[in-house]
């Protein structure tokens, strides 16, 4: 014969501390993103890769510039002077980072 046994667990969570799902927490991490525009060095934080790397397997490769570029419909602001600052669109970059994780970091 099988018995059933239950019992009650009471965690503790601090009160610095907020309980969500995971999908409310995916999306806030969305919303974060959205709107929102990173520099190279915001970049190289997400990546843990220096500009050097970054340019040679992401942004310079003719596969993927075709993409980012914001002269070819892109999320991506390539400087055309000196002087001007590389611009991502956060979100799309970020997705564009997962999406292509396997082929960016294979080579």
């Amino acid at each position: 014969m099988q018995q059933l046994i239950s019992t009650n667990v009471v965690i503790q969570i601090p009160s610095d501390y907020v309980v969500i799902s995971k999908i409310e927490f995916e999306e806030l991490k969305q919303q974060e993103l959205t709107g929102t525009y990173w520099s190279m060095k915001d970049l190289e934080k997400r990546t843990n890769k220096k500009h050097e790397w970054i340019k040679e397997h992401i942004l310079y490769p003719e596969r993927y510039r075709k993409v980012l570029d914001v002269d070819y419909g892109g999320f991506v602001f390539y400087p055309k002077s000196k002087g001007q600052t590389w611009s991502f669109h956060a979100l799309k970059m970020a997705e564009f980072l997962d999406k292509n994780f396997q082929s960016i970091f294979s080579e």
